[in-house]
């Protein structure tokens, strides 16, 4: 993404943070420490065991852990951001989504809430208290885009146009076999709706999937191996540069992409 884009994340309906829900922190932080270089920070205390990752000083995403009671899948969620958490979160049920947790205080951080929309892919608002999010962007390690992979882009389209005010707009080369929007605001593209139809995997459902940059994806996705995840899409060339699917060792699926200039 450009520069430019890149300054405009936090605007209203912009993705700005990732964070990722496990049921042990120590050993996941050890998997993204060797595999993204990843410090750790004590997070607010508010969100209960979670810690911030920190690359070159900066935060880039969270990571946090489930009460003991609660046995979900691993999972990253990709938070959007928002001037008003109460509002929004009025807005997605409104259209039909569901709001799960919050929104509730996370101390200096501002306001989150957990939600999901109509087909059930759960996101996050994010209301902050005039501090960036996610402080560094676009160097290896750092989450670089957001892409919600659904059954198809109609009626998930429709509900974050009316929710965040996002223009949906059909990919060039969308076809009946590439069902594919841009969700642009301002003009510009700030993620993405991915129709995949009955190829969607029963395991997960309808899911945002974080990218994250990488210097040689395949060198990563081996890494990602190495440490004890799994590949779930093979390196390939993608839209955003050589991506891939995988998985961490507790399951939760992330993108690697060695962007393009």
């Amino acid at each position: 993404m450009t520069e430019a884009a890149a300054a405009t994340r936090h605007t209203p309906g912009t993705p700005c943070w990732v964070s990722l829900m496990v049921h042990g922190l120590g050993s996941t932080e050890d998997f993204y420490a060797d595999l993204f270089g990843w410090e750790y920070e004590p997070g607010p205390a508010q969100l209960g065991p979670y810690v911030r990752a920190v690359l070159d000083g900066q935060e880039v995403a969270g990571i946090g852990e489930m009460p003991p009671d609660r046995h979900l899948p691993h999972a990253w969620t990709t938070y959007l951001a928002t001037d008003d958490a109460g509002v929004t979160a009025e807005a997605v049920r409104a259209c039909g989504g569901t709001v799960a947790v919050g929104p509730l205080d996370a101390g200096a951080a501002g306001r989150v809430a957990i939600c999901s929309d109509p087909l059930g892919a759960v996101f996050g608002l994010w209301q902050t208290r005039g501090l960036p999010a996610a402080g560094v962007y676009g160097a290896p390690g750092t989450p670089v885009w957001n892409e919600l992979v659904t059954q198809d882009t109609s009626t998930v389209g429709k509900f974050y146009e009316r929710v965040f005010g996002h223009e949906a707009q059909t990919h060039i080369t969308a076809s009946d076999d590439f069902d594919h929007l841009s969700l642009n605001l301002a003009g510009r593209p700030v993620a993405a709706v991915h129709g995949v139809g009955r190829s969607l995997p029963h395991d997960r459902g309808p899911h945002w999937l974080a990218y994250f940059e990488v210097a040689d994806t395949d060198a990563a996705a081996e890494r990602v191996c190495a440490l004890g995840g799994r590949v779930v899409a093979a390196p390939h060339e993608g839209m955003r540069g050589r991506q891939a699917t995988v998985a961490d060792p507790g399951g939760a699926v992330f993108a690697l992409v060695r962007s393009r200039p």
